[in-house]
């Protein structure tokens, strides 16, 4: 003759929510928000050249190179970091109002393309062009 279980006859199924899970996926969520958030809201903040006229001659155009290496020229001339600060002030001294046109390599990294945006900021230029990255001299 089989004896009864004790177990069975005394205790009851459990009637609460397990929220274990519920609190493992806000958690998750929790995580990513912190993550990508910071990533959202960085921001450079330029001031941009308001509507001006247009004169008859237009202004002379320098180009801001950065490679993929990390390289910076300057009108196709190899210039470190350091030196720019010194060739944004002369720019911006120039009386003939020249442009600056900003050139990225796509394989640039960010934190470096980011530092020279914050000190071309800092130099007070307002006239910037930023120039795509696409082959079109090459065809490619």
């Amino acid at each position: 003759m089989a004896r009864p279980i004790p177990f069975a006859e005394t205790h009851q199924p459990m009637v609460e929510m397990n929220t274990t899970p519920l609190i493992d996926v806000m958690l998750v969520l929790l995580i990513m928000m912190i993550l990508t958030v910071p990533v959202v809201t960085h921001k450079v903040a330029m001031d941009l050249p308001g509507d001006a006229r247009r004169s008859a001659v237009p202004p002379p155009v320098h180009r801001l190179d950065i490679a993929a290496s990390g390289a910076l020229s300057w009108d196709g001339a190899a210039i470190s970091a350091a030196a720019l600060p010194a060739r944004l002030a002369a720019l911006r001294a120039d009386a003939a109002g020249p442009v600056l046109h900003i050139r990225p390599d796509g394989e640039a990294p960010y934190g470096l393309v980011d530092e020279t945006l914050a000190t071309v900021k800092r130099a007070r230029i307002e006239k910037i062009g930023l120039v795509d990255n696409a082959r079109f001299a090459t065809g490619g």
